[in-house]
């Protein structure tokens, strides 16, 4: 009588595990990354929602506006605090603890030009692997 295969063989069992270790190991680090970007995103969200309020302010009152003066949200999940100057420069500053190591206690500044009425990003620290679109 005839004995049919029941099962896989040890050679084919250790081939699918390397193979899943070798997806894990380009996976992980990705993962990470995708992570960090989508949790640094959110001083670029706190920063830009500035962005109307500012010119506009501007328009009308030919001064630089405070966060006060805009009733801006000042923090979030993310970011431990967003600040800004008389010269028209306000900074998002992560959390140093509880978020990505990529981004802890990194900056992200966004700049108004009164002249040009035109903003510029500045992230500094944060990897190109982690900044947002704006910061490129």
């Amino acid at each position: 009588m005839k004995r049919n295969q029941q099962g896989f063989t040890l050679i084919e069992l250790m081939i699918v595990v390397a193979i899943i270790g070798i997806l894990a190991a380009v996976a992980i680090p990705a993962y990470k990354d995708y992570i960090a970007r989508s949790q640094a995103t959110e001083a670029s969200v706190l920063l830009s929602g500035l962005k109307a309020p500012l010119a506009e302010y501007y328009q009308d009152k030919g001064a630089v506006a405070t966060l006060t003066d805009l009733s801006a949200v000042s923090s979030g999940k993310y970011v431990a605090s967003v600040t800004g100057a008389a010269t028209a420069i306000y900074t998002a500053t992560y959390k140093s603890a509880g978020i990505a190591p990529q981004i802890q206690g990194k900056t992200m500044t966004m700049a108004y030009d009164t002249n040009l009425g035109t903003f510029t990003w500045s992230c500094s620290g944060l990897s190109k692997a982690v900044r947002p679109k704006n910061c490129q």
